[in-house]
């Protein structure tokens, strides 16, 4: 799968995701006005209408923005928390989006953030990366392309994503050094051997990948923040063979140049997320032109500067 997402990439010059995570305070009152009449035209009431007309809206705007930038970036990376908050309306709402984008030929990058016990992670990476076996039948559930994997329960919580990667061709991308301000917390803290906790989750990482190599690269990648671009040029060294998955660009404050090395000597081997910055664009000053009425032409725009600017890091190195 990894070396699909590549293809994808090298098609459209673009190493960019877009992160589907639409908090309402970013969808349209158009939108949200119309998914109410609709809901409540179907003969929802009270908060079964609340729910259901906040997912509605949800999935209008995802609509409108994937019609809006499919053509030109190989990735979405929808982030399900954004749609559990509404509950059984939001989880159709999250599968409306993750079957609209697999028609419009888009990777599809599940950020659900999964790790448990063995039994509990092959059941997760059942539903998110696989297929769930249920009268002779094997049956896919969320159907994404990638999922986030949550390191923290060891080896035994990471290797059924792995066997699943490898038997239904799926990725997963492990948490190495996230990108908000806390992770240092635990992130950052000294091991016995000397090495502060990333790293040796990396060296995990890479050794996890060397079980489902696809090409130059591993389905087994890493989320490493844009953030901290100093732990990236180290991680990037000692992963040589991990794809990385950059959150933290744009709103979160990481820019291009930060994000040079952490890319390959060939610009390849990374992709970088951006949510508020490319969804939410229509609310910022710098695409002012484009009011709520036109919210999809604001992510387009601002995934095109995004798109310039991160090739040009990738150029000028």
């Amino acid at each position: 799968m990894i070396q699909k997402l590549m293809d994808e990439i090298k098609i459209k010059n673009a190493p960019v995701v877009v992160g589907l995570d639409p908090n309402l305070s970013f969808v349209p009152k158009h939108l949200q006005d119309a998914a109410w009449d609709k809901v409540s035209g179907e003969g929802a009431t009270g908060d079964e209408l609340a729910l259901k007309a906040a997912a509605e809206a949800v999935w209008q705007f995802n609509k409108g923005i994937v019609d809006a930038v499919y053509d030109i970036i190989p990735a979405v990376k929808p982030q399900i928390a954004m749609y559990e908050q509404f509950g059984l309306p939001g989880l159709e709402a999250y599968d409306k989006t993750v079957k609209y984008c697999r028609e419009k030929g888009l990777i599809i990058i599940g950020d659900v953030k999964r790790g448990d016990i063995g039994s509990t992670s092959a059941s997760y990476a059942k539903a998110h990366i696989g297929r769930i076996g249920i009268a002779g039948k094997e049956i896919p559930v969320f159907d994404v392309d990638f999922a986030t994997v949550n390191p923290y329960l060891g080896s035994d919580g990471v290797e059924p994503f792995v066997d699943v990667c490898n038997a239904c061709d799926k990725g997963i991308f492990v948490l190495v050094k996230t990108s908000n301000p806390s992770s240092g917390e635990f992130q950052d803290i000294l091991t016995q051997s000397g090495v502060p906790m990333y790293e040796l989750v990396g060296q995990k990482v890479r050794e996890w990948g060397e079980k489902s190599m696809d090409g130059r690269y591993s389905n087994v990648g890493a989320v490493v923040g844009a953030t901290y671009p100093e732990q990236g040029e180290k991680l990037r060294k000692l992963m040589p063979t991990t794809f990385i998955l950059a959150p933290g660009y744009g709103a979160q404050g990481a820019t291009a140049k930060d994000l040079s090395a952490f890319f390959d000597e060939e610009g390849a081997g990374a992709i970088v997320n951006s949510s508020r910055g490319i969804i939410a664009a229509h609310t910022k000053d710098v695409y002012r032109e484009f009011g709520p009425e036109e919210f999809a032409q604001a992510a387009r725009a601002a995934s095109i500067d995004m798109i310039e600017d991160l090739r040009r890091a990738i150029a000028e190195r």
